[in-house]
């Protein structure tokens, strides 16, 4: 391999690596960073540059055993809550003010004020926990026949590569104690995880008996 092309692989490597920093979510950092580090392992082993290789190696090591961890994590029930809050809560109202541009971004129809299609009367809210952070919002309305209509199903930037909102849906017992028989997506929403949970698209929408 040429002198050229070595210094390519150094240069490739420390960029993917600076690339992985600016990434929110937190799975894609762990599996960039993976790559930039064995890149980086590469490139000084060629250069006899054993210190580096040694922590390049580390921090190589160290990213396997997050990305393990995420992986297996992503579906626990242990690690996941789902806690119910009313529409108007400070805390609730709190989050959406804070995430409220990217919601916007998702979600352009979507309005938190009480009353005014986002939240109030007829609405419940549910929250995903992640030990104390919150990765996830389902807001839901009751259409009054039935049918509960999924109006924000939202997942905090960190979490992007997960589905938390899974955890609010497999909790049927929230949506039958209010007399649910089936929850209705936003029409258009595009979301592979629906499917995987039992969802079945009609027309443009996606859903789901609530189990009796």
């Amino acid at each position: 391999m040429t002198s050229w092309s070595v210094q390519a692989l150094g240069w490739a490597g420390s960029a993917l690596l600076v690339f992985s920093l600016l990434q929110a979510r937190v799975l894609r950092f762990r599996l960039l960073n993976l790559v930039a580090s064995c890149t980086l392992t590469v490139f000084n082993a060629m250069l006899m540059v054993w210190p580096m290789v040694a922590m390049n190696l580390v921090i190589a090591g160290i990213n396997v055993w997050f990305i393990v961890r995420l992986v297996r994590e992503r579906g626990d029930e242990k690690v996941y809550e789902v806690v119910a809050v009313g529409p108007d809560e400070s805390y609730l109202q709190h989050f959406l003010k804070v995430q409220a541009a990217d919601i916007a971004r998702y979600f352009p129809r979507f309005d938190a004020s009480p009353g005014t299609g986002g939240l109030g009367d007829g609405r419940s809210a549910y929250l995903v926990e992640r030990g104390n952070e919150t990765v996830g919002v389902v807001v839901v309305r009751d259409s009054g026949d039935g049918i509960a209509r999924v109006e924000l199903d939202y997942v905090t930037p960190r979490f992007r590569d997960f589905s938390p909102g899974e955890f609010v849906y497999r909790s049927s017992g929230m949506f039958r104690g209010k007399g649910m028989r089936q929850i209705v997506t936003p029409s258009g929403m595009v979301n592979p995880y629906y499917e995987r949970l039992g969802f079945r698209p009609e027309g443009d929408h996606w859903v789901a008996d609530v189990p009796a």
